[in-house]
């Protein structure tokens, strides 16, 4: 069986830099940072008083304010990222599209937080009784993509996948996946989290994962430092229309770039830390280059999961130095956290990634790896593109994203010829 072409035609995103791609790439190139003091949160209360908050987000602003009220944040959040990319895509100009042949695949890794954190308070103020009957709709992982396809009639493959900080990159792989093999020609794929609560922050905080470095939020996270003290929670979504290429070509589609490979591996290592010889997130990057019948120089940028903390970064690194060389070897690779200034969007991190890896390519422009005063000499010997954006010619770009409980994914996009 030939297997399909999978292109992106939609890009949608809502993060701590910005609602939309537009502003959230502008920051992005700019080095700006989005992490700040927390609002979401009563700070006196938590030892960690910084994240990556979406500024100024009012879903009666994008939502009928009846609906917004029975949707938690991650789902409002999924919602509006999905409709930049419906828009984005020109989907509501396909007069014959078969419902059954378009999905949705929008994850998140945890869910309603803060709804599950709100009812049980009710529930031990006034009773089993007193807390919402929209409890479940509204925490469930489900409910982005169920919401998704019940806004637009879009009656083909639905659900989510759940795996932690690589649920985002899982999403938009089993997409393209399913794509490739002929279960549909439309897929809107992506990742959401809203987890700014007291048991978000207080439970990663007790987990020793996260930045302290509470005077000074913006340069908080900080990968690949020596400085660095752990990861800064950030929250939003990134929402991808993948579609089959011959589908986006007849009805004449903007073609953003093309996913070509899918690798994913677990470390069977342990339950938070990673394999400290990187073993797993190698063969995942070994597998979407196989998958994509690519060889390691065809790839120019790796935008890593980097996520600031001491064990992940120095894994990754060396693990990415083994598959594509170190600047000695490759010296033409281009490596970056963009974390650095969005934070850690938990299930939305590997989504809003593969957007941008995706305007990367089309731009030619690699975003920075911002904070980055003191490169830690554990750290493998990579170009981590410093402080400002680079031009530089992308035709290809990796994307990476490790979960907790060992799970490893990695996709490849490139440029449509």
């Amino acid at each position: 069986m030939t297997k399909r072409r999978v292109v992106i035609t939609g890009l949608g995103a809502v993060t701590p830099l910005g609602i939309g791609v537009d502003k959230f790439w502008d920051s992005l190139v700019a080095g700006k940072s989005g992490i700040a003091t927390s609002t979401l949160i009563d700070i006196s209360k938590h030892d960690v008083k910084i994240s990556g908050e979406v500024k100024n987000f009012n879903p009666e602003e994008y939502l009928d304010p009846k609906e917004a009220k029975r949707m938690d944040r991650f789902t409002q959040f999924a919602m509006v990222a999905a409709d930049e990319a419906y828009k984005d895509a020109k989907l509501d100009e396909i007069k014959d599209l078969d419902p059954y042949r378009v999905g949705v695949i929008v994850s998140a890794a945890a869910g309603g937080f803060k709804t599950f954190e709100d009812n049980h308070v009710r529930i031990l103020e006034k009773g089993p009784t007193k807390c919402s009957p929209f409890t479940i709709p509204m925490l469930i992982v489900n409910m982005p993509s169920g919401r998704i396809s019940m806004r637009y009639g879009f009656k083909g493959i639905n659900k989510v996948v759940v795996s932690a900080c690589a649920t985002g990159t899982h999403s938009v792989g089993d997409a393209f996946r399913s794509i490739q093999y002929g279960d549909a020609d439309i897929i809107l794929a992506g990742g959401c989290e809203a987890t700014i609560c007291d048991v978000g922050v207080g439970a990663f905080t007790v987990a020793r994962t996260l930045s302290k470095r509470n005077d000074e939020p913006e340069k908080a996270s900080r990968p690949y430092d020596k400085d660095r003290d752990g990861f800064v929670m950030g929250e939003g979504a990134g929402v991808l229309v993948l579609e089959e290429y011959e589908h986006a070509k007849k009805r004449g589609a903007h073609i953003y770039a093309e996913i070509v490979g899918y690798g994913q591996t677990g470390d069977a290592y342990d339950v938070v830390a990673p394999d400290p010889h990187g073993a797993g997130a190698i063969k995942a990057m070994e597998l979407a280059l196989k998958d994509a019948d690519m060889k390691p120089e065809e790839v120019q940028y790796v935008n890593t999961h980097g996520t600031s903390t001491g064990l992940g970064d120095i894994a990754e690194s060396h693990a990415v130095a083994e598959v594509f060389g170190d600047r000695k070897k490759n010296p033409n690779l281009l490596v970056s956290s963009t974390k650095s200034m969005h934070g850690h969007m938990l299930g939305a991190t590997g989504a809003v990634e593969a957007i941008v890896c995706t305007k990367t390519i089309n731009e030619n422009v690699v975003p920075p790896t911002i904070n980055l005063d003191n490169q830690d000499e554990a750290v493998a010997d990579l170009d981590y593109v410093p402080h400002k954006a680079r031009r530089a010619e992308v035709h290809a770009a990796l994307s990476n994203s490790f979960g907790f409980g060992g799970q490893n994914a990695s996709i490849i996009i490139k440029e449509v010829k």
